[in-house]
């Protein structure tokens, strides 16, 4: 269980981390790409932060989530500068794409009887006879 302090420097982390994001994707003339920070977890240590962004288009998440590993350091040094004030140390931070809207959709698409397994066998991969 989260205490009120990682809560709160994983709110001001993420909000700091939306601002350097859209920024650069401003900044970059990057069009047609939408970045939300949705959560930050902090560990109790403080030493680690668990970033996950959701990424629009979906297509271009997983070449957009290795372009933001692989600035993880500048990334690092920018929101230092803007929380120098609030925090002594910066938690390492480590990217993660959050694909929940996604289970959320599949879990109302078989709600809605939009993705019925009896109807169509082929959507129970474990099932599937060989």
């Amino acid at each position: 269980m989260e205490t009120n302090r990682q809560k709160k420097i994983g709110g001001v982390i993420q909000q700091d981390l939306v601002d350097i994001l859209q920024g650069e994707v401003r900044k970059n003339g990057i069009s047609n790409l939408i970045i939300s920070v949705s959560k930050v977890s902090v560990t109790t240590d403080l030493s680690v932060a668990s970033v996950y962004l959701s990424i629009f288009p979906q297509e271009k998440a997983k070449e957009t989530l290795e372009a933001i590993k692989s600035n993880t350091t500048l990334i690092k040094h920018d929101l230092s500068q803007r929380v120098r004030l609030q925090l002594r140390r910066v938690p390492n931070l480590v990217f993660f794409i959050d694909d929940s809207l996604d289970y959320i959709e599949k879990i109302d698409n078989a709600l809605a009887g939009k993705e019925n397994p009896i109807e169509n066998r082929d959507l129970l991969e474990k099932r599937r006879k060989s």
